[in-house]
Order: C-alpha cells, then structure tokens, then sequence
C-alpha cells in the first residue's frame, strides 16, 4: 500500500508533572498498511519519547493495547490506517477507568471485578481420572465467551459504569456465564444471587455497546440474559 501524511491527536496527561490533560500532534508519513499501534510506536521512537502507552503480544490476543480510535474503542494493534479513511487521528485512553498516564488507565478495578466471579472451573469431590469429555452442542453455548481476551473496551463502552463503578461490568458477566454454562463447571448455582442486584446482571442497560466494542465478537448482553434466565427459573423453582 502506498504512504500518506497522517495527522495523530493523541491523549496526553501526566499527573506526577502537575500537568493538565490535553491533546498533542504529531505529523508523519507512514504506510496505510500500518496498525495504529505501530504508528504510536513511530511517535514514541522518533517525535516523543515520553508518550506512553501499553501493548504486548501485537496480534489482538493479550488485551493490552484497548484504547478509543476516532471516538471508537478498538485494539490499536489489529487497527489499520487506510480502515480509518482519514488522515486526522484521534488518539484516546479507554473511558470508564482512571487515567494514570496518558493512553495507560488504572486496570484495578476491572480486574476486581473479574476476579470478583471466580473465574475457573469448579470440581466437588475428587478429580476425575480421565478428562471430561464435551459435547459439541454444549461446547458450542460457551464458545464466544472463551474467546473474551479481557481487553476492557466493553468495560469502557458500558454506560452503566459511568455512572456506577460498583457495576461489574459486561465482561465479569459474560466470564460468569462462560463458567455457569459449561457442563463441567460444578459451582454452587448459589453463586448466582451474588449477582442478582443492580450492580450485578440487573443493572445492565440492554443497549449492546459492549458488544459493539468487543474485537472478538463476543456478546456479553447474551451472557447476561442467560443468568437473567437462570435467576428467574431458580426463583420459580423455589416457589413451585
């Protein structure tokens, strides 16, 4: 692909300086083919060393590089410059987590969430000899959820979160039900009720911009609707 001159508005703030948040420019001819990540790369190594930013395995499966792309929440590695079909780019940190420096937000509380859910599989008794065996079919009803990569741009697209940080948020959620929905799991369904409230599965607005976001079309609102079903029918359960 040919080179182009882009235009990169990137998100700066560093509170050890006492410094304002604000936006720098940076100008630089680079190739369409090239990620955004790779661009912020060429800033930080040729215009601006101080910029910082994370990022890991740079093929879309550690998580570490969400941020917001032209106001859309993206992974900046598997985020291509001709994609964007503008020369002016905007460079944001994910909303709903505190900054702590520039692109780089406080992960804490996203992680206090997921591991608020016991994120693993669950046995009773003694382990088996042999491996469980799954079926297709059952496979098949977790299958989107395994491939969550905990990146967090659902967790900063949720507008629940901008207004309760005690909401656990849609990718905590969309895990519980990845473990509740898998034939081996063998948890208390007890577990449930620790999310049958308002900042648990009841407080999810219904609006999908988690699932907008997620890199690996995953559905989290789908998750969330089957523990729904699952608090519901528990609760006719004990009725009947």
């Amino acid at each position: 692909m040919a080179s182009r001159e882009y235009v990169f508005r990137v998100f700066r703030f560093d509170p050890e300086k006492d410094q304002k948040p604000h936006f720098s420019t940076y100008a630089l001819k680079l190739e369409e083919s090239q990620s955004v990540l790779g661009a912020l790369m060429e800033i930080q190594d040729r215009l601006d060393p101080s910029l910082s930013f994370r990022y890991s395995c740079r093929g879309a499966v550690c998580g570490s590089c969400g941020m917001a792309v032209n106001g859309s929440l993206v992974l900046a590695c598997r985020t291509l410059l001709f994609s964007l079909q503008t020369g002016v780019i905007t460079v944001e940190p994910l909303p709903n987590l505190e900054i702590q420096r520039d692109l780089v937000v406080d992960m804490e509380p996203f992680w206090k969430a997921y591991q608020s859910i016991q994120p693993w599989l669950h046995t009773q008794g003694p382990l088996p000899e042999r491996e469980y065996t799954v079926s297709e079919r059952d496979r098949s009803r977790i299958d989107q959820f395994v491939n969550c990569i905990l990146c967090a741009c659902c967790y900063g697209a949720c507008p629940v979160l901008g207004r309760d940080p005690d909401y656990l948020g849609p990718a905590a959620l969309a895990k519980l039900y990845r473990f509740v929905g898998d034939v081996r799991d063998q948890r208390d369904k007890a577990i449930l009720e620790e999310v049958d409230n308002p900042q648990g599965v009841w407080g999810c607005d219904t609006v999908f911009r988690c699932i907008d976001a997620c890199p690996k079309e995953v559905r989290p609102t789908d998750g969330i609707s089957a523990l729904r079903r699952g608090l519901v029918t528990r609760a006719l359960g004990r009725k009947l």
